[in-house]
């Protein structure tokens, strides 16, 4: 493709996975969001909960001076406190949402466009259709909130739904019904897809982009390693491009980035966010992961 990466998409990266020492809201949040932030390379970030209130109003003032598309992602808050928003126990469920309402309103403080959710665990087929009920419910609940407070946009990240995060939203057929669903009342909702998470939901490219066209509002690029059970990286644990056992590398995501051009995602002119989710493992430093994703993204981008 002769076009410039940059003219037909909003290059970004997870900061909290790329420097995951700051998943959990402390430790070098300011300065490695900095590194972010002072790389032209990237247009857009995403970040988590930010523990210390002056350290989340220091890098919403610099995330405002760079001049990026600033991503929440709540899904940290919700793996690491077990919150389930298509819970059957009312309680459990409503203690998810006002856990996210309370980050919905750090996510306006630190500057965000989109708040980034996903769905509770699969209940099983016997449980399926009242759980899907639920997480409309819930995120009728979430986009309400949301709206009344600004402009910012909820989404949500499908995941697997029998190897690792073991999600009801799931297949992406079935959240294309949920988007349906909750955008008869709020209609900026959508979906992020999320290459590393295609080889887990055992989707292709084309199947998974395809079908979540007309709802995909993010895209997420990444690797997973799905065939060798034994493999200490097995899983949803987004190793860098190219790691031994791994899915994902340069042909794939020319395949990725393929479809996202069919379907107008990505085109001159367009800046719809396109970001790394990698994260290092053994041995590997953050700054050559990210390194190994630019690279990985421009040579699959010159093969297009």
């Amino acid at each position: 493709m002769n076009s410039d990466l940059h003219s037909a998409m909003k290059v970004g990266i997870v900061q909290f996975m790329a420097f995951p020492e700051t998943m959990g809201g402390k430790g070098p949040v300011l300065e490695t969001i900095s590194q972010i932030a002072e790389d032209e390379f990237f247009g857009a970030i995403e970040i988590t909960s930010i523990a210390d209130p002056a350290v989340r109003a220091d890098v919403a003032r610099l995330l405002k001076s760079a001049h990026m598309v600033v991503g929440y992602g709540g899904q940290p808050i919700q793996l690491s406190g077990k919150l389930d928003v298509n819970s059957l126990d009312r309680e459990q469920r409503q203690k998810a949402i006002d856990r996210l309402k309370l980050a919905i309103d750090e996510a306006y403080e630190l500057g965000a466009q989109r708040f980034a959710i996903l769905s509770g665990p699969y209940p099983g087929p016997e449980h399926e259709s009242e759980a899907f009920k639920l997480l409309v419910d819930s995120l009728d609940q979430l986009c309400s909130y949301a709206e009344s407070k600004g402009s910012m946009g909820v989404v949500i990240e499908t995941f697997d739904r029998t190897i690792d995060k073991k999600s009801l939203i799931g297949p992406n057929a079935l959240a294309v019904e949920l988007s349906t669903a909750v955008r008869r009342q709020h209609p900026t909702f959508g979906l992020m897809l999320d290459l590393s998470h295609l080889p887990l939901q055992f989707e292709t490219s084309e199947q998974a982009l395809m079908t979540a066209r007309d709802h995909l509002v993010h895209a997420h690029i990444g690797n997973c390693v799905v065939k060798d059970r034994n493999h200490p990286l097995y899983g949803d644990l987004h190793p860098r491009f190219g790691v031994d056992g791994g899915e994902n590398d340069v042909p794939e995501l020319v395949e990725y980035l393929r479809v996202l051009r069919q379907i107008g995602y990505i085109a001159d002119g367009k800046q719809n966010v396109v970001a790394f989710e990698v994260r290092p493992h053994q041995g590997d430093t953050s700054a050559a992961v990210i390194a190994n994703a630019k690279r990985t993204l421009l040579e699959a981008w010159a093969r297009l």
